[in-house]
């Protein structure tokens, strides 16, 4: 969307703009056919990400153990996640000026490019590609969180629902199919890649790039059938300098409750990377090998998508929220403790299963953060969404890089530690949020 108007003739004009379908789309926007259109723009957008995620996941989870070269994968990761905290104040103007909508699209281009660096991994491919991903990642992931707010809100003034249990619902939805990704993508390279439990040479390798750039481009066409949506409705306020966008992207940094979401947003971020760059290498592989990775993060994405869609389905304010959230934080710390306690690889069966059965109960507690951190910033910050969802992305890739750069060079234990210490205090901070917060009615319900 622009970012400036000389004239109610121009605002109109740039209002009729947003909200004209990117693909050609019939009638005029009567209640029935809008709400049919939000809900395909929910499927629409769940399936795009199912597409461009599924491989971006899968290979994202192979990065610490296939290209090892000099730490190369946790490298390129670790400098990927610090682009995407550098650049995810650039990612609210994008989307203000361009429309979450066509924002969404430009933010592919940096996964599919990430994805075909991988079939000639180098410094020279890997680095740069993983520094334009961290740009484009900036913009897709504020695109995605204002373009779902917008659409879920949308819906529910046109239906008269309320708020709270229709962005729930709606991002329940989307978290569950975005979870699934870690499912259909891990099992994909579980068929794909061999021979990697003995130190062996991987085989398929390339094969698996090339079907996950297959997807990509699905992906990417799916994102061009998204209707525009009328985000002006939804947030009125406009910006006519860059001082000006700025002041209102560090404009939730003024609110406590922002403040007292922080940890909590970090230590999602924390959560997930640790899975991604230390659960794979340090307790799966070891265990069972580079090509055992694909089946214990497919039970990890299942645990997560079957979370995600429960947790979307009780979500209606921050009194439910602060419950499934207390849920979650209670099993991931239970993982940890018993790892830090009394984790030891074992062989055998019980050997095996033990990293499915943890990567199972860590998806619950990713299941519940995602969609329990969107939904809140939703309805605590609706006036400012773009910026709550770039804060968002802003503390969850610095936490992220964070453990990518760590994770070569400190002990399981030392991580573990750092991961429970991080749980407890983001945690606590979170419950202060309930009592903080003055009116819970004053969150839509």
């Amino acid at each position: 969307m622009g970012s400036t108007a000389t004239g109610p003739e121009l605002a109109a004009s740039h209002d009729d703009e947003e909200a004209a379908p990117l693909v050609s789309a019939a009638g005029d926007g009567r209640r029935g056919a809008g709400t049919a259109s939000q809900t395909r723009d929910l499927h629409l957008l769940s399936l795009a990400f199912f597409f461009v995620f599924l491989a971006y996941h899968a290979a994202q989870n192979l990065q610490s153990t296939v290209n090892t070269d000099g730490n190369l994968g946790s490298i390129s990761l670790g400098l990927l996640y610090t682009s995407f905290t550098a650049f995810s104040v650039v990612g609210s103007p994008v989307v203000r000026g361009m429309g979450s909508s066509r924002a969404l699209v430009l933010g592919t281009s940096g996964y599919l490019l990430f994805i075909a660096a991988n079939l000639a991994p180098s410094w020279y491919t890997m680095v740069p590609a993983s520094l334009y991903l961290g740009f484009t990642a900036s913009i897709i992931w504020v695109g995605q969180g204002t373009y779902l707010t917008s659409a879920a809100l949308s819906h529910a003034r046109d239906n008269s629902l309320p708020d709270g249990p229709t962005l729930g619902s709606f991002n329940g939805e989307f978290w569950g199919v975005f979870a699934s990704t870690q499912v259909i993508g891990n099992l994909i390279s579980l068929a794909l890649l061999r021979n990697g439990k003995d130190g062996g040479s991987i085989t398929g390798k390339n094969l698996l790039f090339v079907v996950f750039l297959g997807c990509m481009i699905i992906g990417i066409v799916l994102m061009c059938l998204l209707s525009k949506r009328d985000e002006k409705r939804d947030n009125a306020s406009t910006h006519s300098s860059f001082g000006a966008m700025l002041k209102y992207i560090v404009a939730p940094l003024k609110d406590r409750r922002m403040i007292l979401l922080i940890p909590l947003i970090a230590y999602s971020g924390l959560q997930q990377a640790f899975v991604w760059a230390v659960f794979t290498k340090s307790i799966v592989t070891p265990v069972l090998g580079i090509s055992g990775v694909g089946g214990a993060m497919a039970i990890y994405g299942a645990s997560d998508v079957v979370c995600s869609l429960v947790a979307g389905r009780f979500t209606s304010g921050l009194h439910s929220a602060t419950f499934i959230v207390s849920v979650g934080a209670i099993v991931q710390a239970v993982v940890l403790f018993w790892l830090l306690l009394f984790y030891s690889p074992v062989e055998g069966l019980l050997g095996a299963a033990i990293p499915l059965f943890i990567g199972a109960l860590w998806g619950v507690g990713d299941g519940v953060l995602n969609t329990q951190l969107s939904a809140l910033l939703g309805l605590l910050f609706e006036d400012v969404k773009e910026a709550a969802f770039a804060q968002l992305k802003v503390w969850q890739s610095g936490a992220i890089a964070v453990i990518f750069f760590l994770s070569p060079s400190i002990t399981l234990q030392a991580m573990l530690i750092l991961m429970a210490a991080s749980l407890v205090v983001s945690f606590g901070l979170f419950l202060l949020l309930t009592l903080v917060v003055e009116k819970p009615s004053s969150i839509r319900a």
